[in-house]
């Protein structure tokens, strides 16, 4: 499974970030909804199939951003697999093909926007915590009932029509019963072409630190953003895993309205 980016990945919260930049007045309110599909074995024997449906609220200030993301989530996988969380690898079962659906972890997030910033040299520096609930029901496996954790700086630097985003952070991991979940070192690379007034493109590899302690996950994301009128913006995305730990592909789209109210 992957996401939130979430985020899906940075870009989707990067050309989230541009489309309400695009706005002067603050605070702004937009809610996004999406439909993510993902597939792989994850280093077990059989796929492990994952729908997410995320229902997002996002608050932006000129220098802080709040969201909220509730998701509902279906798995088809070998009983006993255990979703560790969004962006997460799965830990694959052994038995029975089984499917599962409910309410996913809820994710709370806020961003620090231009802690470091020049705009001679066209550079910038953000903040984001995130905590990641552990609302999902973990007797069907959907979660691991604990708490998550996450630190996160992301680097972006301006040109006319192109930003490059670098990132790194940290996930520290709740100890679910009976199993032992490692803290993970995060990082992603690419950047966003500004195609037209209101299209984007991205290209993103992600590099995550297994948490089960198997090889890192490794994944190359495009994306396509493109704003549909005054308030709304549609964003289509595809990925492709490169090791065990990760999903084989996936793919997905997100719908971002924004709230007249407060623009």
């Amino acid at each position: 499974m992957n996401v939130v980016k979430t985020i899906a990945l940075l870009g989707c919260l990067v050309a989230s970030c541009s489309a309400a930049a695009e706005q002067d007045d603050y605070p702004r309110l937009s809610l996004t909804a999406g439909a993510e599909y993902s597939t792989g074995t994850y280093g077990g024997d059989a796929d492990i199939e994952d729908f997410y449906v995320p229902l997002k609220a996002t608050v932006d200030f000129r220098r802080l951003s709040f969201r909220l993301t509730v998701p509902y989530l279906s798995v088809r996988a070998p009983e006993g697999t255990v979703i560790t969380g969004p962006g997460g690898e799965p830990i694959p079962g052994t038995g029975d093909i089984v499917t599962n659906s409910g309410i996913g972890d809820v994710i709370a997030s806020v961003t620090v926007l231009d802690v470091i910033r020049n705009r001679r040299l066209g550079f910038a520096m953000d903040l984001t915590g995130k905590v990641k609930f552990g609302t999902a029901d973990v007797d069907k496996g959907l979660g691991t009932g604990e708490n998550d954790f996450t630190a996160q700086a992301d680097f972006l630097k301006f040109t006319d029509r192109f930003t490059w985003i670098g990132s790194v952070g940290y996930k520290f991991r709740g100890q679910p019963p009976g199993a032992e979940l490692d803290d993970a070192f995060l990082a992603s690379a690419g950047g966003i072409y500004k195609a037209t007034r209101d299209a984007r493109l991205g290209m993103f590899f992600d590099y995550r630190e297994s948490s089960i302690g198997a090889d890192p996950t490794q994944e190359l994301s495009l994306f396509l953003s493109n704003r549909l009128g005054a308030d709304w913006r549609l964003q289509l995305f595809v990925f492709k895993g490169f090791t065990d730990s990760g999903a084989d592909w996936g793919a997905g789209l997100h719908v971002k309205r924004f709230l007249p109210a407060l623009r």
